[in-house]
């Protein structure tokens, strides 16, 4: 399986989104899963293990691509438990080498 980075933009452009609260971001910037508490919405449809790009509230800035634990349907009404198992995020070793190829 090919995993799309953060800064490949026409993905985060047109990818099923989980937005999450901004007290979720510094646990899911650390690459903690999204748990369903700290989700505000659900934004797109997706089936179970179809990659979902997870992102802030307030600014909606790409946060992690993870593999969604359930369809878009559940992930709205689930109330407790992991919904996206976060694979890449902000700040890992794949985004800081993509950074740096990106910059220079």
């Amino acid at each position: 399986r090919v995993l799309p980075t953060l800064l490949f933009q026409d993905f985060a452009a047109r990818a099923p989104k989980v937005v999450v609260d901004m007290r979720a971001v510094p646990y899911v910037c650390k690459g903690a899963d999204v748990m369903a508490p700290g989700i505000v919405r659900v934004e797109g449809e997706f089936g179970k293990g179809d990659l979902v790009l997870v992102v802030d509230e307030k600014h909606g800035k790409a946060l992690a691509l993870g593999e969604s634990l359930y369809d878009s349907e559940t992930a709205r009404s689930t109330k407790q438990g992991a919904v996206v198992k976060n694979f890449h995020f902000v700040s890992d070793k794949i985004w800081n080498f993509v950074k740096t190829l990106v910059d220079s």
